[in-house]
């Protein structure tokens, strides 16, 4: 591939946005060719290793970002083929529909969306059934219509998350089966039958899958697309700017950069950006030049603000019982999702973690906000742990943004009192009620244990915003196709472009949303 090389659609980033678009472009006889940063993920036992994973980030970016305050972090971001599907929890939730209006939060105004519901419910359905989203729906009183149900049966709880379950049915809530993109095939007790790909282990969430049994891009959608002869694939290769025709009215040029160091170059009747939300505001804020001397689909000065990332809690309560649980993540509650009776704004949702283990919690031990009971093991903790992750939405301020120095760096500016109290509230029913759950004192421990702890600047795994869509051209970068207002072939799919970000995991509207952006431009294309 020379610099000479011209294709009818360049999709920068291979994840839930970009990965999702591939698959949706490759049947059509289009060339296609998908650029990413990074290198396949190297299949290996440290995959599925604690200490490999989460004490030592082998895995993570070797990179490090900057805050508001110039202090150096690294971020939670993960650059292979795939993007960060490869270490997502797969949780597919839909947005509700109550999450494309208005709605008013104790911090204020989260924003309506430019379509409805009703215009991505087709979309979530293909997306339920093209990443194998296992769960039910009616399960959850609160969520939107459906036009089809799940094409695979939810993963069933095992016995200690069933008897959550059950003792929250008898206070009056509502648990469901959570949405879960897995390849698993099911016996009569549950059990993962012997052909399954999915084995129903405890690696879940946060690692990457050995077995590929798990609902990521690369494996649902990006090797498909390559099946076919006009999709191409080139890894190692960060993009870092795009340039414009003298107009400045379209991109007519990708630079890439190898891991050698040597530039590449390509063109493309349509271009889309699918990095991340942070990545793809600093592409854009990269690629300035004299038409747009502000960065690309930045005329509105929108480009890199309204970054999001939810108010997110992990809680690890103790069982009074051993949790003998393997794959644990199979329950959510949405009952306070957008209020309670003694608060009338929205606090959020609750769901299961992948199940702790040793290593976690002692690499994670200097910062839980409660102590480890002296007396007992990590062994012991984690027998008897069971992990919940709770979910508030965040509030899209201007201020909280992407920019760039001087140097080309990335900071973030974030403010991480935003729109709190809701979570706060969150946790509050949920550990007002553990110990009827029985998780509460037992003989094996001193007192009660309740550890949590928030997620920091660097926890950017649900991060949204940066490149909103919307219908004026003043207030948002990116139009309702998520063309961007300023250029005639620029798309942005991934993330960036949500107005709001609702209460739950953004991956299935990611997901849903390259799937009827691929419909767009699959009619633009002829």
């Amino acid at each position: 591939m020379g610099d000479s090389t011209h294709y009818d659609v360049i999709i920068i980033g291979s994840g839930a946005g970009g990965g999702t678009l591939a698959h949706r472009l490759a049947p059509s006889g289009k060339r296609v060719l998908l650029i990413e940063r990074g290198d396949h993920l190297p299949r290996e036992r440290d995959n599925w290793d604690s200490t490999a994973v989460f004490v030592k980030g082998k895995y993570r970016a070797p990179e490090f970002w900057l805050d508001r305050h110039g202090n150096e972090f690294p971020p939670e971001v993960n650059y292979y083929v795939g993007g960060n599907t490869k270490f997502y929890g797969a949780a597919l939730f839909r947005l509700r529909p109550e999450d494309f209006g208005e709605i008013r939060h104790h911090g204020g105004l989260s924003p309506a969306w430019p379509i409805r519901y009703e215009d991505l419910e087709p979309y979530y359905t293909q997306a339920e059934h093209l990443y194998l989203v296992h769960g039910r729906h009616g399960e959850d009183p609160g969520e939107g219509p459906v036009s089809a149900q799940y094409a695979h049966p939810p993963v069933e709880h095992e016995p200690r998350i069933q008897q959550l379950s059950d003792d929250l049915e008898k206070r009056g809530l509502h648990p469901f089966h959570l949405p879960i993109g897995v390849n698993l095939s099911q016996n009569d007790d549950g059990g993962a039958t012997h052909s399954s790909v999915c084995i129903r282990c405890d690696r879940v969430d946060g690692f990457p899958c050995l077995v590929r049994g798990k609902s990521d891009a690369e494996v649902i959608c990006v090797e498909p697309a390559l099946r076919h002869p006009n999709v191409e694939l080139v890894t190692n290769t960060h993009v870092v700017r795009l340039e414009t025709d003298p107009t400045g009215r379209s991109v007519n040029t990708v630079v890439g950069r190898r891991a050698d160091g040597s530039e590449v170059r390509f063109s493309a009747d349509v271009v889309v950006v699918s990095c991340g939300a942070v990545n793809s505001a600093a592409l854009l804020l990269a690629s300035a030049n004299e038409h747009h001397p502000a960065g690309l689909a930045n005329s509105s000065d929108v480009v890199g603000r309204f970054y999001m990332r939810h108010n997110n809690l992990a809680l690890m309560a103790i069982s009074k019982e051993p949790n003998d649980t393997r794959f644990q993540k199979t329950l959510a509650l949405h009952d306070w999702y957008f209020g309670a009776d003694d608060w009338e704004f929205p606090l959020g949702g609750i769901q299961m973690l992948g199940k702790s283990d040793a290593e976690q919690i002692h690499g994670e031990a200097p910062r839980w906000a409660g102590a480890l009971a002296p007396d007992m093991p990590f062994e012991v903790l984690a027998h008897h742990a069971v992990d919940f992750w709770l979910c508030g939405e965040d509030l899209p301020l201007p201020v909280n943004r992407v920019t760039l120095d001087g140097d080309g760096r990335i900071h973030l500016a974030l403010d991480e009192g935003n729109n709190v109290e809701g979570l706060k509230r969150l946790r509050h029913e949920l550990q007002h009620m553990l110990g009827d759950l029985g998780m509460h004192e037992h003989r094996l421990l001193s007192r009660s244990i309740y550890l949590h702890k928030g997620m920091p600047i660097g926890a950017t795994a649900h991060q949204a915003g940066t490149v909103r869509f919307g219908t004026d051209p003043a207030a948002s970068a990116l139009d309702v196709n998520c063309k961007a207002h300023d250029l005639d072939n620029l798309y942005v799919v991934d993330t960036s472009f949500f107005p709001s970000i609702g209460a739950v995991n953004p991956s299935l509207t990611a997901i849903a949303n390259a799937l009827r952006v691929g419909d767009h431009l699959l009619d633009r294309l002829g």
